[in-house]
């Protein structure tokens, strides 16, 4: 993936680069455990220096997003392995790996560490109960200032998932781990420090999901003609202004980019009158065609609207039910 910087941005440098990177790893253009670019290689391709590119690998650190590896580089962080869920005895047959076998090396590699057989089967049992009780709920938190990308996240797992899904700002998660600490938290990787400590201190789990990777979107960005006015419309502030940031690297000023949330109706109408272009999320798309529909006679032309299907990717889901203990679909 290649990053592109607008030296003539009000916009720092580093803060280009910083949202650019963030969004390439929550939607998986790099992977966990991926190694990122040099400072020298980055440097080379945007141009940057690399004190600022070392200064933007620093702050991903330490906001948990990736590690540095003495010698070696920097990497994403990889928060969790997938696991593998191993396969049900009737579909042994197809291909998959050995199951007692597994479960004997488990076990040989617990006995090995100094385990007797009575604390093994005590370790196995607890570590499986534990992973039960994360699978009772799934609390889907961000701060409070961005609750859409939470409600963006819910919309899309409820249907997936056969346990109950419920929004918890940031704020408030401590209070209600605390009334009953069970269940899964379930957050972005842009948010996955501060979740994933509230969340190892209350015994239960931290899981980021990846976004959707945009393409068809940014590939219609790319390619709209200079002058062009883009509005973009989403429940979550928070997306926005990432947007914001990465189109303004990928186009610089060759066009005029609107922002609005749908409940600011003005603000909302405003857009709508100036765009060409209007790109939405589910949510918001039932009230930008309402008031597109409420003030038809008020606009010169009717802009084009893009909805994003989905701001999940679709593996994030599966891989999702695995970690909580539900049969994949």
């Amino acid at each position: 993936m290649r990053f592109h910087i607008q030296q003539e941005s009000d916009i720092p440098a580093s803060t280009q680069l910083y949202n650019q990177i963030c969004f390439a790893i929550a939607a998986r253009h790099y992977p966990p455990g991926h190694r990122l670019p040099s400072t020298r290689q980055l440097a080379m391709q945007t141009g940057l220096h690399r004190n600022t590119i070392s200064k933007v690998y620093r702050q991903l650190e330490t906001d948990g997003v990736v590690e540095a590896m003495a010698g070696s580089g920097i990497y994403v962080r990889d928060q969790q392995k997938p696991r593998e869920v191993r396969t049900p005895v009737h579909i042994r047959n197809r291909g998959v790996t050995d199951l007692d076998r597994e479960v004997r090396k488990c076990v040989d590699g617990l006995l090995n560490a100094g385990c007797t057989l009575q604390q093994t089967r005590e370790l196995l049992t607890r570590e499986i109960d534990w992973r039960l009780r994360c699978g009772a709920r799934v609390l889907v938190s961000t701060p409070r200032e961005d609750i859409g990308a939470s409600m963006l996240i819910a919309e899309e797992l409820e249907p997936c998932l056969d346990v109950p899904v419920e929004v918890v700002p940031m704020e408030e998660l401590e209070s209600v781990l605390e009334s009953a600490s069970n269940g899964t938290v379930v957050t972005s990787r842009y948010f996955l420090q501060p979740v994933e400590d509230l969340a190892k201190r209350h015994g239960v789990r931290a899981v980021a999901v990846d976004l959707n990777d945009f393409r068809e979107e940014l590939n219609l960005l790319k390619e709209l003609r200079p002058g062009s006015c883009v509005g973009l419309v989403s429940i979550s502030p928070g997306i926005l202004r990432a947007a914001e940031v990465i189109l303004h690297s990928m186009r610089g000023n060759e066009l005029l980019l609107m922002t609005a949330t749908p409940d600011v109706g003005s603000r909302l109408l405003a857009l709508l009158r100036a765009s060409s272009h209007v790109l939405c999320d589910r949510p918001s798309l039932p009230l930008v065609e309402q008031s597109l529909r409420q003030n038809r006679s008020q606009l010169m032309r009717m802009p084009q609207v893009h909805c994003a299907e989905s701001y999940l990717s679709g593996d994030t889901i599966e891989l999702l039910r695995k970690e909580i203990g539900l049969q994949t679909s």
